[in-house]
């Protein structure tokens, strides 16, 4: 498969061309950016024509597909354009957002026969596929409880975090909006369904014109309660998944990558026993190599971008307006 990088405002830009690059059945052929600086660059880097004509790069019949890693707020317009002209898409989460554009995108994606896969990658790591499998399993009985914790410091200390990051413009929002999308798409999956209300608390650590540091709660099915955290602010806070239910808990990442479940004994007697963790799936860039091959759909994947950029949409307003929002249907 012969594909395009379009943009490299994300600092995932990097990682995924790497695995295009190391993939044996794909190849980069050509790059776009809407900055022609930082994309002539990277397309001098991997060696390959840059055209600052988007246009121009999609009307070329020796691209197959593309690899959207612009900015956030343009997730609609390049993606449209690239699944108009024929082009199979792997994009950045969050897909788009608002729902409305994200039904949108997925509804030209079916309409043009298109592969589309969006980089939730935690879907695919080993300790969510035995997660869900306690899960399935029944040992902790009726879920109660899901709490979901990413977070890293790029915005403090050296600040490693782009500038770009921050500006409301081109990101439409901060750590909810980048690394919040993990820990929400997470509980939501967990919760076994859509939450029914969300609210959104933001924090301004370091002063930024977006959220730093945020949670969100969300009212999952038949009672349950999903809690998804995340920041920009915090050096040593680990990946955690805790999940509670009427029979039984399960801890993960607290703060060793070990996955525990207890077998319901009450309190301080409980006794924990260590679940492995299987090899991780294919990665959803992999992932979207294959169903290009396969002229197949991500069909799970694509239902958990609509369903996140949902919540994300939700919680941005829950968080504007200090209250509540009822999570409705499409659009």
């Amino acid at each position: 498969m012969r594909v395009a990088m379009l943009g490299f405002w994300h600092v995932h830009a990097d990682d995924y061309a790497a695995e295009a690059l190391a993939h044996p059945d794909v190849e980069i052929v050509a790059a776009w950016d809407e900055d022609p600086t930082r994309g002539g660059t990277a397309a001098m880097d991997l060696g390959v024509p840059f055209h600052a004509d988007l246009a121009e790069l999609l009307a070329r019949p020796d691209v197959d597909g593309v690899i959207v890693t612009t900015p956030t707020t343009a997730h609609r317009d390049v993606i449209i354009a690239a699944v108009e002209a024929g082009k199979h898409v792997f994009t950045e989460k969050v897909l788009a957002l608002t729902p409305a554009e994200a039904y949108e995108i997925v509804d030209a994606v079916d309409r043009r026969a298109v592969r589309l896969v969006v980089s939730l990658p935690r879907l695919a790591h080993g300790y969510t596929i035995a997660i869900r499998d306690v899960l399935a399993s029944g040992r902790l009985g009726a879920v109660t409880e899901v709490r979901c914790r990413l977070s890293h410091d790029g915005a403090v200390g050296d600040r490693w975090l782009p500038e770009r990051f921050f500006d409301p413009e081109e990101a439409g929002g901060g750590a909810l909006v980048d690394l919040g999308c993990h820990p929400l798409y997470l509980t939501r999956l967990f919760l076994g369904g859509m939450p029914t209300s969300i609210s959104a608390e933001f924090g301004r650590v370091t002063g930024q014109a977006v959220e730093d540091n945020a949670v969100a709660i969300l009212r999952g099915p038949n009672g349950a309660i999903g809690i998804a955290e995340t920041g920009f602010v915090n050096p040593a806070s680990p990946f955690t998944v805790e999940i509670h239910g009427t029979e039984g808990s399960l801890l993960y990442g607290t703060p060793e990558a070990r996955l525990l479940v207890s077998d319901g004994s009450r309190g301080d007697d409980a006794h924990w026993e260590d679940v492995p963790i299987p090899a991780s799936a294919p990665s959803p860039f992999e992932q979207w190599v294959r169903h290009v091959a396969d002229g197949t759909t991500a069909t799970e994947n694509v239902a958990l971008a609509l369903d996140l950029t949902t919540l994300v949409d939700a919680a941005i307003r829950s968080a504007q307006g200090a209250t509540a929002i009822a999570i409705e249907a499409r659009p």
